[in-house]
């Protein structure tokens, strides 16, 4: 048993968030004390909201440490700048967070979601997403979606419900039920088209007169310039609507610049040959693990579970 430390900042700490809120938070926020709680109850921390201590569990999770050697854009790329699937994780999350300070939002439980976004990810990108699911849909007539491995991710973690739902809802069809929510899954896109931009630019398949001139004049000609347009765009429309929405001429020109980088780097020519290197690797992994009885659950937390440079090592191994 951990001794019981008393303290007059621990006694009064839920009670001072909850009057610190009320006198800041918008009434549409959620309030760090008013959450549906987990799915097995426990004893809650003293010292840490219930989305401060998501936030904590996920940072300190094995999952959210392997994103750092997971592809976000390049596969295994030379040179030490270039993003991880980590370091987008940790743009997105710091701009998600910015946004909800503006609007009065809860910033723990938006942080949350965006550090928990993507940590059921595979290696190799979206070109490992889609290898895994052609080989579950082909072998056991399964799905693989990565927003829900992230979900079973938070789950084995015991967070918030309004956690697992932003995870879950950052991507796909089903709109989060949290303006916090709302936030990730719109500073996502934010977050990796510009600074996919910049990696790309950086390796020297784009440049910088490739570029849309059009949506450059509307959103600015630097990465920097891009997202303050976008996130002031987004919280002044925002807070007049009294829900997460862009005006109609930033978000389509943020859309329109998400299909040049899918035409142009996503899945453009330099892309082709990685990519099919990738689901070779991801396929010759995923049929070893069959063979040898693995079930689908097993398979898919094997290798959603993996880094790219893991990946390599054991498909080198099962070349050998």
């Amino acid at each position: 048993m951990m001794p019981e430390i008393a303290g007059q900042v621990a006694d009064g700490f839920a009670d001072a968030v909850r009057e610190h809120e009320e006198q800041w938070l918008s009434p549409l926020a959620v309030r760090s004390y008013e959450t549906r709680g987990r799915e097995a109850p426990e004893e809650e921390c003293r010292l840490r909201t219930p989305f401060q201590r998501d936030r904590d569990r996920i940072v300190h999770s094995k999952a959210f440490r392997r994103l750092r050697h997971k592809t976000q854009v390049f596969v295994d790329p030379e040179g030490d700048h270039f993003r991880t699937r980590l370091t987008h994780t940790l743009e997105a999350a710091g701009i998600a967070r910015g946004v909800a300070r503006a609007l009065r939002l809860n910033e723990d439980l938006t942080e949350a979601i965006a550090v928990g976004h993507d940590v059921g990810h595979p290696p190799f990108g979206h070109a490992g997403e889609e290898a895994l699911d052609e080989a579950l849909q082909t072998r056991f007539g399964r799905r693989f979606r990565h927003n829900e491995q992230s979900l079973r991710i938070a789950e084995e973690l015991n967070l918030t419900e309004e956690v697992r739902d932003g995870i879950l809802t950052h991507t796909g069809d089903r709109e989060p039920a949290t303006l916090e929510g709302k936030i990730v899954r719109i500073v996502d896109r934010v977050a990796y088209i510009n600074h996919d931009i910049d990696d790309a630019l950086r390796f020297g398949i784009l440049k910088p007169s490739d570029l849309p001139r059009d949506e450059l004049a509307a959103l600015g000609d630097t990465g920097a310039r891009r997202i303050d347009t976008l996130v002031q765009d987004l919280v002044e429309n925002s807070e007049r609507a009294g829900d997460i929405v862009q005006s109609e001429e930033i978000g389509a020109a943020m859309l329109a610049l998400r299909r040049f980088m899918f035409d142009r780097i996503y899945l453009g020519p330099h892309a082709r040959g990685e990519h099919e290197h990738a689901r070779r690797i991801v396929r010759r992994i995923f049929e070893h693990l069959a063979a040898r009885g693995d079930d689908p659950h097993e398979i898919v937390v094997f290798i959603s579970g993996m880094t790219d440079r893991f990946a390599l090592q054991y498909d080198a191994g099962l070349r050998s």
